[in-house]
């Protein structure tokens, strides 16, 4: 193939590699912002342990045929410590994940959407406890998200909403998560990590919800199929395979954005199904928190633009296939780690 100039176009298949991994990428939010609707439909049949713990017990059932896959292709999937280390997170998993469909209750699905978007800025800003560099973007994005959760969520009391200092604390969790699995990922293949930690999470969700008492009949659970069958299965094992998948195709600029648009999908799901709506104040907020959330990965597609600039010149490597990822990319870009953000 002849030299391009740098900056000259991308050959076709690149192009089509890109378009093709947003479109999963874009499904893949608009799965997680119904996943939200689901989550609050899902308190009206039975409690929350009890919901997360059928719900990632689902999702990892979905997630199972890809570990037999895997277990095929490469024999003995991770070391008894890797594993260990994989069900650690998946403790983590079930806090943020507990602390989330707690909050919903007292919320709506897109006031949690936009809350838990946070989890992007917030990982950077995060790695600063571990040595990593934190972008001046990335902090102008953070003053942005901050000054619209003051306008979505601080009450005319000055108090957080009650629900939303929850999702706010999980988002928190997320974030924690996402470097958790930043160092986890490169070691075991997606699905064994993936398959592990929602085990666990269903695991530790269902233990508590027996202790609370919220194990009951098969009603509840049969009045709850669908909310529960979308959160399991599509949200969890579809959405999570659906943005392993994206993210191998993708740029990591587009995945920052697309990815983001999980908290309007939410917003829209939330007024379409459940009625919801927001006043004016908390739109302005939800904008200022989509625009920080956008501000923090600007960087990624100068990198990007770099890496095919490189790419084009002989005798310069490019990167591998299946580079880094959105909220993982955030961990990424400024420290040499590699990651991959989980299910949100």
């Amino acid at each position: 193939m002849p030299d391009l100039p740098p900056g000259g176009p991308r050959p076709w298949r690149a192009v089509r590699t890109d378009i093709a991994g947003d479109g999963l990428l874009l499904l893949a939010a608009a799965i997680w912002g119904g996943g939200f609707v689901a989550q609050r439909a899902g308190m009206e049949h039975m409690g929350p342990f009890l919901f997360n713990g059928i719900r990632f017990a689902l999702g990892a059932a979905t997630v199972a045929p890809w570990v037999a896959w895997a277990a095929r292709r490469q024999p003995g999937p991770g070391s008894a410590g890797l594993l260990a280390k994989a069900a650690t997170a998946g403790l983590l998993l079930f806090a943020a994940a507990s602390l989330q469909q707690l909050g919903i209750v007292h919320t709506t699905a897109g006031k949690a959407g936009f809350i838990t978007g946070l989890y992007v800025v917030l990982v950077p800003l995060l790695g600063l406890l571990v040595g990593h560099r934190t972008r001046r973007q990335t902090w102008a994005g953070a003053l942005l998200a901050t000054a619209g959760l003051y306008l979505l969520s601080v009450t005319a009391e000055l108090r957080l909403a009650p629900g939303d200092g929850l999702v706010l604390v999980g988002a928190c969790l997320w974030a924690v998560h996402v470097l958790v699995i930043a160092r986890l990922s490169p070691q075991l293949h997606w699905a064994v990590l993936a398959s592990v930690q929602f085990a666990c999470c269903a695991a530790a969700s269902l233990l508590v919800a027996s202790g609370r008492g919220e194990i009951g009949g098969l009603a509840a659970v049969g009045a709850a199929a669908v909310p529960l069958a979308f959160g399991g299965v599509a949200s969890v094992g579809v959405g999570y395979t659906l943005q392993v998948v994206g993210q191998r195709r993708a740029p990591p600029a587009h995945a920052a954005i697309l990815l983001s648009m999980e908290a309007v999908f939410a917003a829209a799901a939330g007024a379409l199904f459940l009625g919801e709506s927001l006043t004016r104040r908390e739109l302005a907020g939800c904008a200022s928190m989509l625009a920080g959330i956008l501000l923090s990965q600007a960087h990624l597609g100068r990198q990007r633009a770099r890496r095919d600039r490189a790419a084009l010149r002989p005798g310069v490597p490019g990167d591998p296939p299946g580079g880094p990822g959105v909220a993982g990319a955030a961990a990424q870009a400024d420290s040499p780690q590699p990651a991959r953000p989980s299910d949100p």
